[in-house]
């Protein structure tokens, strides 16, 4: 099939597919008011991982130690809670009234400077229950009750609080993004009613966007909070490009006609446009951190929702509004921008060489960006009462840096062993493991006692202990010590004490009262530790650092524990797992990251840019200006020694790439056009009057939206990427305007030589009756014409369509025009005869 057939038979589906979404409006108001509805129950289905290690890849060792870890331990809801303003006494007796508490398996309160200082105290709480379980949530609310006469700062990690605190910070930034781009919209509108227009039509995408992630069952936290957000800002120009094309049809034919053949041409224009955008956000679907892939999922879905919008809903907005729009034109706020080109045209040799060097410089400050992997070293501009709460901690007690060590099971002395060697290491403050931690009277959990031992250590008779002995000896099927003698034979203090609790419990062994008083409270606390540090197959050791919880000397002493467990443990069975861990795997995973998402989002946005052009140079130019772009922004992070989120980066990145370089298709696509017709000159002056209000538009909505999110939440994740958007926009707004036209004026003659045709054979289009003409045609109208129409012709049509479209019209249309058309020639009846009235005047004067 020849590509002028191919053309026509898209603009003939295009006109079919228009005229059925247009006539069919109130379907389509129907169905939309069902969506949005289920939508506004369904957003609530939605569930929101809150933990960034949650998306790490299944094989990173923090990832397979989670895993493991909820396999074969027991967590235990805990809190740190610090009371302010009191003397040692009371705090003393605070702790001992809050060990009282049923709902507290146990309570850390010393006399030192860890628990006591500046006339502050620091209690760590262990509660009774698993802490995903909501009853540790109500025995934290009645320690902050008993505690409620007190100044508290309480640190947990119980609860949905940073979710929750999100959701409002979110909610309050929404606010203000809506009132920035309504204000945005009515000063770039021409016409008062397009803004409603505008607005239904992103509303309704983004509670259909909102309302349909629950298909993805859970989305991180990232993409709940900013994905509206984003949304609005990089679909917002579908609807102004369509509002925008619906305005210049309308200039010249009516309302339905107009929304009809404007809509034939956006959707093809606008989905081209999409591509770009959609094309940087894939690239975040090859990282490895998996809530790349996440949000670019959240994201695409979002775009293609107000795409689907824009073109079956915003339509019948127009039909809808469409003669309020005609009564409340106003005159345009936008100023036309002519200085902006006659610079670019001045300064076109030497912009582009200053251009180059800096970005050389830019690169290799972006390359020194200093990331990181946690939070601890971030500071963001708000902060919520939970980070307020743990910067009074971190500042009275200083800051806690702990990972647990997970080894196989079975050998207490090994892990007696492996405890003491990473005490005596400066790098670890202290270690807690069933080994090393006191039961009674100075014995440790695992310290093996016999039977006199333990008689004398609980007051027991030796008679019963040796009964008891015997009973576990049978039990542990370890016959060669009843042989050898029950005197000799020794049990560590923990499983003897499990194993008297379960021989009362059942009714084997009866105690005294005094003593079962004792058992109890040792055999509670005991299990407590048995079931946080020992599981069926594994054992778990908490190791306390001295070093911050990421950096180069953190990472490397990780690797060093690796060598030290590997003295007692084989390889592969040694798990590390923590906030060090966690980052260290992030880092491990943002090299390769990095290099997949440029390499993947440049190569997206360069394919769509070169069959857009038709050019092999103007892809590389435009490509070249946008990445400059972002090494530009990545370079402030550099200069100001400002700690950057490592995922910042790298979502920030791609949709830059995929959204800032629609502003520089804007202004290279008009220039291309205009640059035959005119002097270059005129043209690229022309193409900035008619590129600003574009950009100006979209981009002010961006960056606003960036810098909003950026300044108004106390998630460093969110904050970072809020920043570096608004940041890199602005950069990217500032040199399409200031630079990018001097590029095109020198490298004018590159794309030229660079671009490729294809030739194919043309078609003669047939049509008779009344047809309408848009573009360049070459053939018989009644006559032989070549040249460029814009009008309609009532007869038989034979020609050639060399450029735009060729679309036959109703009986309807047809009735409307002939209607015109007696307007036309009474109006120009009435203006001759003015004429000629004035020329008698004149020359009776």
């Amino acid at each position: 099939m020849s590509q002028t057939q191919s053309q026509e038979q898209d603009s003939s589906i295009m006109i079919k597919v228009s005229r059925f979404i247009v006539d069919k409006r109130n379907l389509f108001f129907l169905i939309y008011i069902i969506l949005i509805i289920f939508s506004a129950f369904s957003r609530n289905w939605v569930a929101v991982e809150n933990e960034l290690s949650a998306f790490l890849p299944e094989t990173t060792e923090t990832r397979r130690g989670l895993d493991l870890m909820e396999e074969q331990f027991i967590t235990y809801g805990t809190a740190k809670v610090m009371v302010s303003n009191i003397e040692y006494d009371t705090a003393r007796r605070i702790a001992d009234e809050l060990e009282d508490m049923d709902s507290i398996i146990m309570l850390t309160f010393e006399n030192t400077t860890e628990h006591f200082n500046n006339f502050s105290a620091l209690y760590d709480i262990t509660f009774a229950y698993d802490e995903n379980n909501d009853k540790c949530l109500e025995a934290l609310d009645e320690v902050k009750e008993y505690l409620s006469e007190y100044d508290i700062y309480v640190s947990t990690t119980l609860g949905d609080q940073s979710s929750e605190t999100i959701a409002s910070e979110m909610s309050v930034i929404i606010v203000w993004v809506a009132v920035i781009v309504v204000a945005v919209l009515l000063i770039t509108s021409q016409t008062w009613a397009e803004v409603p227009v505008l607005l239904l039509t992103f509303v309704s995408a983004a509670i259909l966007s909102m309302g349909t992630n629950f298909v993805f069952g859970t989305i991180s936290f990232v993409s709940n909070s900013v994905t509206v957000v984003l949304q609005l800002a990089l679909s917002i120009d579908y609807a102004i490009i369509f509002c925008n094309r619906y305005k210049e049809e309308h200039a010249s034919l009516p309302i339905r006609d107009a929304v009809i053949i404007a809509l034939s041409k956006s959707i093809p224009e606008i989905s081209s446009s999409s591509l770009t955008t959609i094309g940087g956000l894939i690239a975040m679907m090859f990282m490895q951190f998996g809530i790349g892939s996440d949000m670019a999922i959240c994201l695409i879905k979002a775009i293609l929702l107000s795409l689907m919008s824009v073109f079956l809903l915003m339509p019948g907005l127009l039909m809808l509004f469409g003669n309020l729009m005609d009564k409340t034109v106003h005159k345009n706020f936008i100023p036309q921008i002519p200085f902006v080109g006659k610079f670019a045209n001045k300064t076109r040799f030497i912009v582009p060489p200053l251009f180059v060097a800096a970005l050389v410089v830019f690169f290799f400050f972006q390359r020194n960006c200093p990331y990181v992997y946690g939070y601890s070293t971030l500071t963001t501009p708000l902060l919520n009462q939970y980070q307020i709460a743990d910067n009074m901690i971190e500042e009275s007690f200083g800051e806690s840096n702990f990972v647990a060590l997970i080894v196989p099971a079975g050998s207490y002395e090994k892990e007696g062993k492996l405890l003491a060697e990473l005490d005596k290491r400066p790098e670890v403050d202290h270690s807690v493991g069933l080994s090393n931690t006191e039961a009674m009277d100075g014995y440790m959990l695992t310290d093996k006692l016999s039977a006199r031992q333990f008689s004398e250590l609980l007051e027991l008779d030796y008679e019963v202990a040796q009964l008891l002995y015997t009973a576990y000896a049978v039990n542990d099927e370890n016959y060669a010590k009843l042989i050898s003698g029950i005197s000799t034979y020794s049990v560590p203090l923990i499983d003897i004490i499990m194993f008297l609790y379960e021989e009362v419990d059942a009714g084997y062994v009866t105690l005294e009262d005094d003593l079962m008083d004792t058992l109890e409270s040792a055999y509670n606390q005991m299990n407590a530790a048995k079931e946080q540090l020992q599981g069926e197959e594994y054992s778990r050791m908490l190791i306390y650092l001295t070093l911050p919880q990421e950096g180069d000397e953190t990472f490397a002493f990780l690797d060093e524990m690796h060598e030290i467990a590997r003295k007692y443990y084989e390889e592969g069975t040694i798990l590390v797992v923590g906030e060090s861990t966690s980052q260290y795997d992030l880092c491990k995973t943002f090299s390769r990251d990095n290099t997949v998402v440029n390499v993947v989002s440049v190569l997206a946005v360069l394919a769509v840019l070169l069959f857009t052009f038709n050019s092999a140079g103007m892809p590389v130019l435009l490509i070249i200006v946008i990445q400059g772009s972002i090494w530009i922004n990545f370079s402030f992070p550099a200069i100001m020694k400002s700690n950057l989120f490592f995922m910042s980066y790298l979502i920030v990145s791609s949709i830059q790439m995929g959204a800032n370089i629609d502003y520089a298709i804007v202004i290279s696509g008009r220039f291309m056009e205009l640059k035959d017709k005119m002097s270059k000159k005129d043209a690229i002056i022309e193409t900035m009057n008619f590129a600003f209000p574009t950009i100006i538009t979209s981009g002010s909505m961006l960056a606003i939206a960036g810098i909003l999110i950026g300044k108004m939440t106390s998630e460093a994740a969110i904050a970072g990427i809020g920043q570096c958007l608004g940041r890199g926009t602005l950069i990217s707004i500032f040199i399409v305007m200031f630079i990018l036209p001097q590029i095109l004026l020198l490298g004018e003659k590159v794309i030229d030589k660079t671009s490729f045709t294809v030739s194919m054979p043309v078609m003669t289009q047939k049509s008779t009756g009344l047809v309408s003409i848009n573009g360049k045609i070459r053939g018989q109208i009644n006559g032989i014409v070549i040249g460029e129409i814009h009008g309609i012709v009532r007869g038989e049509v034979n020609a050639i369509m060399e450029v735009g479209n060729m679309v036959p019209l109703s009986e309807d249309d047809e009735n409307a025009l002939l209607a015109i058309e007696s307007k036309a020639e009474e109006y120009y009846a009435g203006e001759e005869a003015d004429v000629n009235e004035n020329e008698n005047d004149n020359k009776n004067v």
